[in-house]
């Protein structure tokens, strides 16, 4: 982990009071801080620099924060993200572990437990691995950006491609996607994902960059 002064958190927060809150409070324990204050703002700050972790609210105003840490995911940042968010149920939490989060920390909190959990996922961060080529999503939009064009998705397309497109190179397994794309409980067909994945398959071709999505018989699927 980086020594305090070279540690930089994105704080992604739409209240305002709150996010400054969050902000001083990471900056008196000798961390540098940049905020943003919706899923846009989030996404245009990473473009700019790198992170060292996000700190990223759920109920944000432009979009799902579950949406745009899978958009980081896809974009190749692989940096500790932690929830910061109201919504505290158990499905509220396994959902955000599927959109890609490495912790939780449920409002109200201190800001010296989310230093000390900070710290740790920083501790257990990986160095940096290859993103998605020059294909994008827009968590905002919910559409797949690419030098051929961009091409519409609907809410679970989003999910299931930003869960392949986060970890590249690697088989996704049948139930991770059908966990990151469809609410939990939710009663899916055996056939349904493969029909998701035959129309991804079209939108990543059409976007271009000649990336695509591989077949793992009996297991999942590969974005590659």
């Amino acid at each position: 982990m980086p020594v305090a002064g070279q540690v930089c958190v994105l704080v992604v927060e739409d209240d305002l009071q709150l996010r400054d809150l969050v902000a001083r409070g990471l900056r008196e324990h000798g961390l540098t801080v940049v905020t943003a204050g919706d899923g846009a703002g989030a996404l245009a700050a990473v473009q700019r620099q790198p992170f060292d972790a996000v700190v990223l609210d759920i109920g944000l105003p432009d979009s799902d924060g579950r949406d745009v840490c899978q958009a980081l995911r896809a974009r190749g940042v692989t940096s500790p993200v932690l929830f910061l968010t109201a919504r505290d149920q158990l499905h509220d939490v396994l959902s955000g572990f599927a959109a890609g989060a490495d912790d939780y920390l449920a409002k109200p909190f201190h800001v010296s437990e989310l230093v000390a959990r900070l710290r740790v996922a920083l501790r257990r961060s990986a160095p940096a691995t290859t993103g998605a080529g020059g294909l994008s999503l827009d968590p905002v939009s919910h559409a797949l950006l690419g030098p051929a064009g961009t091409q519409r998705l609907t809410p679970t397309e989003f999910r299931v491609l930003a869960a392949l497109m986060g970890r590249p190179g690697e088989v996704v397994r049948r139930r991770e996607l059908l966990a990151a794309g469809w609410p939990d409980g939710a009663r899916v067909a055996d056939n349904t994902l493969d029909q998701y994945v035959a129309r991804l398959r079209r939108k990543v071709d059409a976007a271009g960059e000649g990336r695509s999505i591989q077949t793992a018989h009996g297991v999942g699927y590969t974005f590659v």
